[in-house]
């Protein structure tokens, strides 16, 4: 299978550096995997996850204008779509009752407000 931006391959681990683990490919070509391609979960590291000689399958990410493969394991692992939830349509009446109730708290808060500042202040028509 030729190598190209989307195909999957199997290859086999050959080195393993801080940074990510490169991987041999077919036609005698070689990839690295960063170390953020090589699992769903954080990998502090990478030698818990790979070691050289181990199958891998990978998913070519991009190539380099100077031929440097870039790879990812947990791209390649085919995943479960998760279901998209059903749209809830909101009926008009709900928005109504909760625009109406909204007002009528707001105008008993403002009300509450304007008592205690009176008060403060010595009620209406005090003289100062």
């Amino acid at each position: 299978m030729a190598i190209e931006v989307g195909n999957k391959l199997k290859g086999k681990v050959t080195g393993i550096k801080n940074f990510g683990a490169f991987v041999e490919l077919p036609e005698g070509k070689s990839g690295l995997v960063h170390i953020s391609e090589v699992a769903d979960s954080y990998v502090e590291n990478i030698a818990e996850h790979l070691k050289v000689g181990d199958e891998v399958e990978v998913k070519v990410l991009t190539i380099g204008d100077d031929g440097k493969i870039s790879l990812s394991i947990k791209k390649a692992k085919e995943r479960p779509r998760k279901p998209v939830p059903p749209k809830v349509e909101k009926k008009p009446e709900d928005f109504e009752k909760k625009l109406s109730n909204f007002l009528k708290d707001s105008e008993d808060r403002l009300t509450s407000i304007k008592r205690q500042t009176e008060s403060r202040r010595g009620g209406r028509g005090s003289k100062r």
